[in-house]
């Protein structure tokens, strides 16, 4: 049996182009990765960001490893597709992929 979250979590990350679950907020973050993952979307060119603080709900946070299978956050999903972690976003910014991707329509 699926988490009861998971389809709240599905509805959260298809409300936006960009969606990061992250401890805290990008103005507050509560972890470096989280706030490195947070900048490196801004810089990316990402206006349109939504940002869960999964800190301010467990049960939460259990959905979405059960969802993706990630045992970390930050979690960044672009369009709906989940991209991976705080290394995985620096990764690509730094070839210029996220940049591209967060441009697509």
């Amino acid at each position: 049996m699926s988490h009861p979250l998971i389809d709240i979590i599905k509805e959260t990350i298809h409300s936006s182009p960009v969606v990061i679950f992250m401890k805290g907020t990008p103005d507050a973050p509560q972890c470096g990765f989280s706030m490195r993952a947070a900048d490196v979307l801004k810089q990316a060119g990402a206006t349109e960001l939504r940002a869960i603080d999964v800190l301010s709900d467990d049960s939460l946070w259990e959905a979405l490893e059960e969802h993706t299978q990630w045992p970390t956050v930050p979690q960044v999903f672009i369009r709906g597709e989940f991209v991976g972690g705080c290394d995985i976003l620096s990764e690509m910014h730094e070839t210029g992929e996220l940049e591209k991707l967060i441009a697509q329509n």
